[in-house]
C-alpha cells in the first residue's frame, strides 16, 4: 500500500512529539515524586497524613490551575503571533518552571513552580495538536495525529520507570529532585529543532501570506509515494485557500462572539470541551495520579507500588500506538464509545475489589484490583486517549479537528480548558474523598460515564478520511470547495482558474525566481 504522508511531514510530526512527551512526563512525574521517601522527608509530609491529603491535592491543582491558564494563552497566541512562536514561548516556560520545580528549597517554592510549570505545559498540549493536524494528510491524519498522543502516554512511561530506578537511592535528594530535573530536556530538544519545523500553512493563509503557504504544503507532499501526490497537495491547497476566504467572510460579521452565538460555532465548542470532560469523567487522572495509593491500598508495599505504576503507563503506550493504528480504519467514534465502555466496566469491578479486599490478606482478591486496574488503562489507551486527551489521541484528536482554521486555537484551547478544570477538581478532591469516603468517589466516575457514553452515541460525529475543511458539512457549515471538485480544478489546464493564479504567484514571487530574474 502506497504510503499517503511524506517522510518530511512524519520527521515533523516525530519533532513535535518533544512537546507531547514534555507534557506527559512533566504530568506523570508527580505521581512517583509524591511516594518516594525523600520528597516526603524533606518537606516534612509524611507525618502528618491530614496534611499530607492537602498538600498532594494542592501540587495537583496548581498544576492543572496554571495549565488552564496556559492553555488559554495559548489560544490566543496562536491565532495572534502564530504556532511557532507559540511553540517557542512554551518551551522556555516549561524549562522554567521544571528548574525551578527541580531546585526547591521550600514548599512555597515548589508550589508556585508547580504552577509555572503547568502553564508551560498548558501551552505545549493546545499547540501540538493543532500543529500536528494541519499538516497531515486527511488519510493518514489519525495515524500522525495519533503520535500526540503516544508519546504522551510513553512521557509518563518513562517518568515512571526513571521514578523506580531512584526509588532505590541512598541519596534522598536525588530520589526525587533529579527525575524532575529531566523534564528540562524534552521542551530543550524541541526549541533547538523549531527552527526547522515550518509554520502552519492554514495560519498563513489566514495571514494572507500565500506564497509561504504553497511552498510549505508543496513540501509535505513532496516524497509521498501515492499517485499524483503533486495534484494532490495542489487540490487540498485550493481547499485551503477557499476555505480560509470563505471562514473569513463569515468571521468578519460578528468577531468573537460568534463562537457561541453562532449555532454550528457553539455546537462545536460545547463538543470540544464535552469530550474532553467525559474523557476526565472516567477517572483516568484520579486513578493515574495516585495510582502508587492505589495500590498501596491493596496491600502492596516497597517499591512494588512504583514497578507497577510504571508498568501501568507502559501498557497505555502500547494501548495508544494500537490505537493510533486503527484510527483511519475504523474511525474516531467507535473507538472512543469503545473505550468509554470498557473503562467503565473496569471501573465498577475495581471499585468492586477495593470495596471487598482493601485491608485483607486475600491474595486473589487484591490481585484481580490490579488485573482490574491494567484493563482500564488499555480500554483508555486504545479508545480515549488516542482520540481524546487526558492521556490521549481521540480526545486530541477530535478537538483538532472540528473546528475550521480562523478558530481551530481557540477551540482546541476552550476544550483542553476542560480537561483541566475537569482534572483540577476531581485530582484536587481525590485525597480528602479517597481517605473518607474510600471507594465510592469512584462510583462518581461509572455513572457519569454511563451518561457521557449516550450523550457521546448520539452527537459525536464522525471525521474520519475527511480534509479539516470538509468537517465543516458536518456541523452544518459551507465547505467553499469540494476535494472532487478541487482535483478536477488543479487538474484543469485552464490558466485563469484560481488555484492556477495562486500558485503561478507563489512560484513567480519565490526567492529562487527571484534570484534567476536578478
Amino acid at each position: 500500500m502506497a504510503r499517503t504522508y511524506s517522510l518530511y511531514t512524519l520527521r515533523i510530526i516525530l519533532v513535535l512529539t518533544f512537546g507531547s512527551f514534555t507534557y506527559g512526563y512533566g504530568f506523570s512525574v508527580i505521581s512517583n515524586t509524591l511516594g518516594q521517601p525523600g520528597f516526603l522527608s524533606y518537606f516534612n509530609l509524611g507525618q502528618n497524613p491530614s496534611r499530607a491529603n492537602a498538600i498532594t491535592g494542592t501540587v495537583n491543582g496548581l498544576f492543572f490551575a496554571g495549565a488552564m491558564l496556559g492553555a488559554l494563552a495559548a489560544g490566543w497566541m496562536c491565532e495572534a503571533r502564530g504556532r511557532k512562536k507559540t511553540m517557542y514561548l512554551s518551551s522556555v516556560v516549561t524549562v522554567l518552571g521544571a528548574a525551578l520545580e527541580a531546585g526547591s528549597v521550600k514548599l512555597g517554592m515548589f508550589l508556585a513552580a508547580r504552577f509555572i510549570a503547568g502553564a508551560g505545559i498548558g501551552m505545549m498540549v493546545v499547540l501540538i495538536p493543532i500543529l500536528q493536524a494541519e499538516i497531515s494528510p486527511p488519510a493518514a491524519r489519525g495515524f500522525l495525529v495519533g503520535q500526540h498522543g503516544t508519546w504522551i502516554v510513553l512521557g509518563y512511561a518513562i517518568a515512571g520507570w526513571v521514578g523506580v530506578g531512584t526509588y532505590y537511592s541512598s541519596n534522598l535528594s536525588f530520589q526525587w529532585r533529579f527525575p524532575i530535573a529531566l523534564n528540562c530536556l524534552p521542551p530543550l530538544c524541541l526549541l533547538l529543532c523549531s527552527p526547522w519545523i515550518p509554520e502552519s500553512p492554514r495560519w498563513l493563509l489566514t495571514k494572507d501570506r500565500k506564497d509561504e503557504a504553497w511552498a510549505i504544503t508543496s513540501r509535505l507532499y513532496g516524497d509521498d509515494t501515492s499517485a499524483n501526490s503533486d495534484s494532490r497537495a495542489a487540490t487540498e491547497f485550493l481547499q485551503m485557500v477557499e476555505q480560509v476566504q470563505a471562514d473569513a467572510a463569515a468571521w468578519s460579521a460578528g468577531g468573537n462572539r460568534q463562537l457561541f452565538t453562532k449555532p454550528s460555532y457553539r455546537k462545536r465548542m460545547w463538543m470540544g470541551f464535552f469530550i474532553q470532560f467525559a474523557s476526565q469523567s472516567t477517572g483516568a487522572n484520579v486513578i493515574y495520579v495516585y495510582i502508587v495509593s492505589l495500590y498501596q491500598n491493596l496491600g502492596l508495599t516497597g517499591g512494588i507500588p512504583l514497578i507497577l505504576g510504571a508498568s501501568y503507563v507502559t501498557v497505555a503506550t502500547l494501548a495508544n500506538l494500537g490505537g493510533a493504528l486503527l484510527l483511519d480504519k475504523v474511525g474516531r467514534k467507535p473507538l472512543l464509545i469503545t473505550g468509554l465502555v470498557g473503562c467503565m466496566v473496569s471501573v465498577c469491578l475495581e471499585t468492586a475489589m477495593i470495596a471487598s479486599f482493601a485491608g485483607t490478606t486475600n491474595h486473589a482478591g487484591l490481585a484481580m484490583g490490579v488485573v482490574f486496574s491494567f484493563c482500564f488503562i488499555t480500554f483508555y489507551g486504545a479508545g480515549i486517549d488516542v482520540v481524546g486527551y487526558p492521556m490521549t489521541l481521540m480526545v486530541n484528536l477530535l478537538p483538532g479537528e472540528i473546528f475550521p482554521t480562523h478558530i481551530r486555537s481557540q477551540g482546541v484551547a476552550w476544550s483542553l480548558f476542560g480537561t483541566f478544570i475537569s482534572v483540577l477538581v476531581y485530582v484536587e478532591a481525590a485525597p480528602t474523598a479517597l481517605a473518607s469516603i474510600t471507594w465510592k468517589y469512584y462510583i462518581i466516575f461509572i455513572c457519569l460515564t454511563i451518561c457521557n457514553i449516550l450523550i457521546l452515541y448520539f452527537w459525536c460525529p464522525e471525521t474520519k478520511g475527511l480534509s479539516l475543511e470538509e468537517i465543516n458539512a458536518k456541523f452544518g457549515d459551507e465547505v467553499a470547495v469540494q476535494l472532487g471538485d478541487a482535483a478536477a480544478i488543479a487538474g484543469a489546464d485552464v490558466e485563469s482558474l484560481k488555484l492556477k493564479n495562486v500558485i503561478g504567484h507563489a512560484e513567480r514571487t519565490s526567492p529562487e525566481t527571484e534570484s534567476e530574474n536578478n
